[in-house]
């Protein structure tokens, strides 16, 4: 059970700040030696995680015929990853990518780049500016994020602001884009469930849905509130820490 609260922790606070959900969980699952890290459960990580965006963003869903354009550019910068990560999973490239030397160069790499984009001077609203060619850069820049480290999140913000986008806009760019990402992985991971057979669904399932859910939800929120007001060096600070820790641990 206490695994799968902190499973549950770490995929509601990480997925959607840029640090790498992905990398937290690989590192935190590796070292503590957890047992219940399985693929029914990550599937029950990702839909907690799923419903979180959706509730917190409900306004917007419900509201579809108003924000159909939005949602067609998110749904458009959603696809590059999803096409990128279907052949990375058919040819079992994805473990190739799991280790922490990757972990440590891509988490230090792209705190730098989360860093320098921090930098770029403000000149596109959300409302007005997320045009189409907008969509399909940050989609095809959200490929890199397949690989544990980069972070979806933290790769969509930074995008976004190398295209001049304040970091409350970015953020929610990262957000919205979340969405049909999340609902891919679900889909994803329990078709891959229905194949194997393994059908059975426990207390435990519902309990890291529930928990991703609560911190997915309350992530989201402060965060957004956090960037109206602060910069992202404490990210990238983390991010650097973090990586000279992990790339000094492989190479001494």
């Amino acid at each position: 059970m206490v695994e799968i609260i902190i499973l549950s922790v770490i995929q509601g606070i990480t997925e959607f700040l840029p640090v790498s959900s992905s990398s937290h969980l690989i590192l935190i699952g590796n070292y503590l030696n957890f047992q219940n890290q399985n693929l029914s459960i990550d599937v029950s990580l990702h839909i907690g995680s799923f419903l979180a965006v959706i509730t917190y963003f409900r306004n917007e869903v419900i509201n579809f015929m108003m924000n159909k354009l939005l949602f067609l550019k998110i749904a458009i910068s959603s696809i590059p990853v999803m096409i990128a990560g279907y052949f990375l999973v058919k040819f079992d490239l994805i473990e190739q990518l799991r280790t922490i030397k990757v972990i440590g160069w891509t988490t230090l790499i792209f705190g730098i780049i989360l860093y320098l984009s921090d930098r770029v001077e403000i000149t596109k609203k959300l409302n007005s500016d997320f045009n189409y060619k907008s969509a399909i850069v940050i989609g095809i820049f959200q490929i890199l994020s397949l690989v544990p480290g980069v972070s979806r999140s933290g790769i969509a913000i930074s995008i976004s602001r190398i295209l001049k986008f304040n970091r409350y806009d970015a953020s929610k760019i990262s957000f919205l884009i979340s969405m049909p990402i999340l609902l891919a992985v679900s889909i994803f991971g329990i078709n891959n469930l229905i194949s194997s057979k393994d059908l059975s669904f426990s207390i435990y399932n519902l309990i890291s849905i529930l928990f991703s859910f609560i911190f997915s939800f309350f992530t989201i929120k402060f965060f957004l509130q956090y960037i109206n007001k602060f910069s992202l060096n404490i990210f990238v600070i983390y991010r650097i820490i973090l990586g000279i820790i992990l790339l000094l641990f492989v190479y001494l």
